[in-house]
């Protein structure tokens, strides 16, 4: 079994390095451990770093395209090398290298498919009250659109089996941590939390400017996520919540209007607004669930290409195909080829008279008999007879329509 451990890596000279070294050299279950440096365009010495430090692998991206692209950069590279399993941990050293044992060992065992490191953030000393406290309402939050139960979404170190890196698709240039969590727990994949250690910063997190814009961009990343697994059950519950709006205000404007009191035409006005965007609304359920179906059926068919791009993978879709199980047929022995056989194939025989071909075959049968005994030449006043082409086939000219046709397979025994 194959470990390749993916770090994306910008600007990260003085920490690359360490964070090489602290990669465990054997591990139970895996029997090869190899190390691969996604450089996202960094404009220092990051790729010699990684290099001087013994990296496997380094996979190096042209530009800046953020840390989500460089992500997706190193799971495509990793199954193309051939992996089993795929570990992502961050260039800064942020997490103990010695925790990859603990954090593969589910996947090992075959008990999960994705595992995440849980960091224990209502321990750590390294966060403010604030940031845990959003933390959790995060990991909270995301357990609901996702389905599954997970102390540390944020966590950026975790380990995928290859059929799960296959399924995982980011498109959010923001961030992947919360993405591959929804998309992992709406594909009803086995994900598990190992409690892992962390090292003490070495900088500031470069992902988000202030709590503000982490805060605004999460919210975004997973609302638009869920709706793209979830449309139906999103856009839904938008159009009724408008239609109860709308039915309210118009049962408001008839109650006075029964009551003999006349104005309130803006409850009128607004109720129609609303059961009209409602109802638009619920179309529009409908749509993004059929586009939906049409996702599903697209990402299956990535599915399947990366199976075949794959080292083996052609192989491994062999075996994966259920086998028909036949039962075993008689076969007849084959005929053994006369040595004129086995140099020419059948050629095409026109036959004229039968009685000229049975002594043809008697000639023929002579010369095979005593291949050593030189053929005396005829005379040339001789008649020339009409000779089948040895390797060509018998024929009946008794039956109708076998004259001057080809019939594999008969012997010459049956005239």
């Amino acid at each position: 079994m194959k470990l390749i451990i993916q770090i994306p890596a910008f600007n990260e000279e003085t920490t690359i390095a360490q964070a090489l070294r602290d990669v465990p050299k054997k591990i139970d279950g895996i029997t090869a451990i190899e190390t691969l440096v996604i450089d996202d365009g960094s404009s220092d010495k990051t790729v010699e770093a990684a290099r001087k430090a013994g990296a496997t692998h380094v996979l190096q991206l042209k530009t800046h395209r953020g840390l989500s692209a460089a992500f997706v950069a190193g799971l495509d590279a990793a199954l193309r090398l051939g992996a089993d399993i795929i570990v992502n941990t961050d260039a800064d050293n942020q997490y103990a290298g010695a925790d990859i044992a603990r954090l593969v060992a589910p996947i090992i065992k075959g008990t999960a498919e994705v595992v995440i490191g849980d960091r224990e953030v209502a321990k750590s000393p390294h966060m403010s009250p604030l940031k845990k406290m959003l933390q959790r309402f995060g990991s909270w939050t995301v357990g609901l659109a996702s389905g599954v139960s997970i102390a540390d979404v944020t966590s950026g170190f975790r380990a995928f089996s290859r059929d799960a890196a296959m399924q995982i698709n980011v498109f959010n240039p923001f961030t992947y941590t919360l993405e591959t969590v929804i998309q992992a727990g709406n594909r009803n994949l086995g994900v598990q939390s190992v409690v892992v250690r962390t090292n003490a910063p070495t900088r500031p997190s470069r992902l988000y400017g202030g709590i503000g814009m982490y805060l605004r961009k999460s919210v975004a990343t997973i609302f638009r996520i869920y709706t793209v697994y979830r449309p139906l059950k999103t856009f839904f519950a938008i159009g009724t919540l408008l239609l109860l709006l709308g039915s309210v205000l118009g049962a408001r404007f008839l109650w006075f209007f029964f009551r003999g009191e006349g104005g309130h035409v803006q409850s009128l006005i607004l109720a129609a607004v609303f059961l009209i965007t409602g109802f638009h609304t619920w179309l529009i359920a409908l749509l993004a669930d059929l586009i939906a179906v049409n996702r599903r059926l697209t990402e299956d068919v990535l599915i399947r290409v990366k199976r075949l791009e794959s080292p083996g993978g052609e192989k491994r879709a062999r075996v994966a195909q259920p086998q028909r199980e036949r039962s075993p047929q008689p076969q007849k022995p084959p005929r053994e080829p006369r040595p004129a056989e086995k140099e020419k194939e059948t050629q095409w025989v026109w036959l004229l008279d039968e009685e000229k071909l049975k002594n043809d075959d008697v000639a023929i049968e002579k010369e095979e008999a005593a291949p050593a005994a030189s053929p005396s030449p005829e005379p040339a006043d001789a008649p020339r007879r009409r000779r089948r082409r040895r390797g060509g086939a018998r024929q009946r000219t008794e039956l109708p329509g076998n004259r001057g046709k080809h019939l594999a397979g008969e012997e010459s025994g049956g005239d």
